[in-house]
């Protein structure tokens, strides 16, 4: 069986599209911000791994929403670039159209609750409106493209004979992909299955367009729930890097990726995905937000592919098959960590960098090159990891602060003072303050340099990799006005490495400052 689409042509039975809201929803994560070019710097990388359809967001939130899903829209050229809109908000869908009208390839994706829960509460509207708007929406946006997808919010908890409506009149007029939302990450594997079955057995239409399935996390089963869906007859997957989302998050890019690798006996479908560069994709995304996952997080976690127990290493070494049901290298892992040392040129640098897939162009190479330089001349061994650690730091886009020097002077016969240099918008100023420890009076530098309200929430400082020389990894948390971010430093000073950190935080909460907030909380 085979469905005709505008974006894809003939879509073959055992093809899934792959559809990443990394830049939408994803972005809706508490603490979570990017600039534009970060975000076009992620559409970027997303087009490269090989994903299909990039939400790049909702276009009517803010001018900074518009632009930024404008930019990505001149940018991509080869996956689908698709805008957010509300099936009832004509201004949304005029937003959303015009925001992508540049692309090659583009798509309006409208939505609208269809729960009985959310249809009272929420819109505050009758099923017949309901049904209304979403035949306006449909219609409405296929002024602007062919390819329209609307989406059920709360579909997973709609009535099914009312969800059997909407979804045939979204195809009615015009939805060319239908997508049933567990927004609040509700439901089980066998539920889900079973209303996507139910959809393409009783809806008029359903065998013409493609079904997409959209999963939170709530109960940490979103990649469970999406591979059950597949199973039920949806073949788009929306996803996020990391598994980055609202609340606990949505499903998992690289696991569900991973899981259709490794058990095509199972799942036996196809995607477009390149996924040696799934790592490196991860690492970008936790640079640009500054949330590192956790270590034992699968696929992308340091510990993904860690064998501790002697058990379990004596049979690595006898065959790797025994603990390992894929290969490190098959998802962006290096078998050999050891690297560069202080006699290493910028040629052995570049080349270094080039295979660790980072693409920079020659200021910033030559700014994390004498860096890089710094660090040999302190540490006997450096890593893999090491390079990855300075590289990320120098190569965030601080719009308005960075980081310029820092001299300390602390004990414990002292108050610690801390003599600081920042750049603020292009200028250089420093400050000089003392404080309860060495950490205390350089973040009292900061705030004499740059005053702002942002309270310290969170403050976490780890090793990049093992030894007493290592180069620490510092993780900020700043909230102010209830808009809460994270940043990140590294340094082999953990002082430094601390405030690099708390600059990269202030730099997103002025990304934050100037973003509106949606009027609805979308799928």
């Amino acid at each position: 069986m085979t469905i005709s689409h505008p974006s894809f042509g003939t879509v073959a039975d055992d093809r899934v599209i792959i559809f990443d809201t990394t830049l939408r929803d994803g972005e809706q994560s508490p603490g979570f911000s990017m600039n534009l070019e970060e975000k076009i710097r992620m559409a970027k990388a997303l087009e490269e791994l090989g994903v299909d359809v990039i939400e790049a967001g909702f276009p009517v939130a803010s001018p900074g929403d518009f632009e930024s899903v404008q930019k990505i829209a001149e940018t991509v050229r080869e996956a689908v670039v698709c805008g957010l809109a509300r099936s009832g908000g004509k201004r949304d869908i005029e937003a959303a159209g015009e925001a992508i009208a540049k692309a090659p390839r583009r798509r309006i994706h409208n939505f609208i609750s269809t729960s009985p829960l959310h249809m009272k509460y929420k819109l505050r509207m009758e099923p017949e409106t309901v049904l209304d708007l979403i035949a306006e929406g449909n219609k409405a946006s296929r002024h602007f493209t062919d390819d329209v997808q609307w989406s059920a919010e709360d579909g997973s908890r709609t009535e099914p004979d009312f969800l059997c409506r909407c979804v045939e009149t979204a195809i009615r007029h015009g939805a060319t992909t239908i997508n049933i939302p567990d927004t609040v990450g509700f439901t089980t594997p066998d539920e889900l299955q079973a209303i996507f079955t139910m959809l393409r057995e009783r809806v008029p239409g359903a065998e013409k367009v493609i079904f997409s399935t959209h999963n939170h996390n709530d109960l940490g089963l979103a990649v469970a729930n999406t591979l059950a869906a597949v199973a039920g007859g949806a073949r788009q997957i929306e996803c996020t890097i990391n598994g980055i989302g609202e609340r606990a998050g949505n499903a998992a890019l690289e696991e569900i990726v991973m899981a259709i690798r490794t058990r095509r006996d199972k799942i036996p479908f196809q995607n477009r995905i390149e996924t040696p560069r799934l790592l490196g994709m991860s690492r970008l995304l936790a640079n640009i937000t500054g949330f590192d996952v956790q270590p034992n997080k699968a696929i992308v976690g340091r510990n993904a592919f860690a064998h501790e127990s002697g058990i379990h290493q004596d049979g690595i070494l006898k065959n790797a098959a025994t603990y390992e049901i894929m290969t490190p290298e098959s998802v962006g892992w290096s078998k050999t960590s050891l690297v560069l040392g202080k006699h290493s040129g910028r040629a052995a640098f570049r080349d270094k960098l080039k295979s660790l897939g980072y693409a920079l162009p020659d200021e910033k190479i030559q700014d994390a090159f004498e860096r890089f330089k710094a660090l040999a001349d302190q540490k006997k061994t450096v890593f893999d990891d090491d390079i990855r650690a300075l590289v990320d730091d120098e190569t965030r886009d601080h719009d308005r602060i960075r980081f310029v020097s820092l001299d300390l002077a602390a004990g414990s016969k002292r108050p610690a003072e801390a003599e600081l240099e920042l750049q603020v918008d292009g200028v250089a100023k420093s400050a000089k303050v003392t404080g309860n420890g060495p950490v205390d009076a350089a973040f009292k530098a900061i705030g004499e340099i740059f005053p702002h309200d942002a309270v310290l929430e969170l403050f976490s400082v780890g090793a990049v990799t093992e030894g007493t020389d290592a180069q620490a990894k510092t993780t900020v948390r700043l909230q102010e006005g209830g808009k809460m971010v994270d940043g990140q430093g590294a340094d082999a000073d953990t002082i430094v490495s601390a405030v690099r950190a708390y600059v990269h935080a202030l730099n997103k909460l002025m990304v934050k400052r100037t973003r509106a907030e949606p009027e609805a909380l979308p799928v």
